[in-house]
């Protein structure tokens, strides 16, 4: 399937140190000839860290898909009655966002993103970056496969050693996992090895 002149939402939580694998998929999207609606937490937006600061990861992704990012829970809600998407991506979508997703709680632009794609009946794509998905997000988790129109990259544990409960989308897989979701399957096997040689 051809994302050519796909609608594609892209939601970005703050797993600030996966955006390096994010950001070459995004490029990889626009590529393709999808047009991308970059949608950010008000952690992405305000936050510095050691992987950057958020204003420069705006920055960033506006110049990648060339719109401005949704930055407001105002500005998101229209991406259902108004403006419909193909798909909504979130990646990374972090341990905190995926509790709230799995529970209800429409408390950022990216969660109202997704809100509005699921009441639009379309796809809901996420890409894991959290520290407890065996932890006490496993329900959250287990809740999210089971629901219906939302489609997981494929994901697997990133440091089964250190950090057991720590599982980690393989974001290369996004355009794949986007083209299946949209023709209502879930890519398989969605539990893969992430962890290889020691890395």
């Amino acid at each position: 399937m051809s994302l050519k002149g796909k609608r594609i939402g892209f939601g970005l939580t703050g797993s600030h140190c996966t955006y390096d694998a994010v950001f070459p998929q995004i490029e990889k999207l626009v590529q393709e000839g999808a047009e991308v609606l970059p949608v950010v937490t008000f952690t992405v937006k305000n936050t510095e860290t050691r992987f950057g600061k958020g204003e420069d990861w705006v920055a960033r992704i506006e110049e990648l898909t060339g719109n401005k990012a949704i930055d407001s829970i105002v500005k998101a809600e229209p991406l259902g009655p108004k403006i419909p998407l193909d798909c909504m991506v979130i990646a990374p979508l972090t341990g905190n966002s995926m509790s709230k997703f799995a529970n209800a709680m429409t408390d950022s632009p990216v969660l109202m993103a997704a809100k509005a794609t699921l009441r639009n009946g379309k796809p809901v794509v996420l890409g894991i970056s959290t520290n407890d998905a065996l932890g006490l997000n496993g329900v959250n988790l287990m809740r999210l496969m089971a629901t219906k129109n939302i489609y997981f990259i494929p994901f697997g544990q990133d440091d089964p050693i250190k950090k057991p409960n720590s599982m980690v989308a393989r974001m290369e897989m996004l355009t794949e996992t986007i083209e299946s979701a949209i023709g209502g399957k879930q890519i398989q096997p969605v539990i893969i090895e992430k962890y290889r040689d020691g890395v």
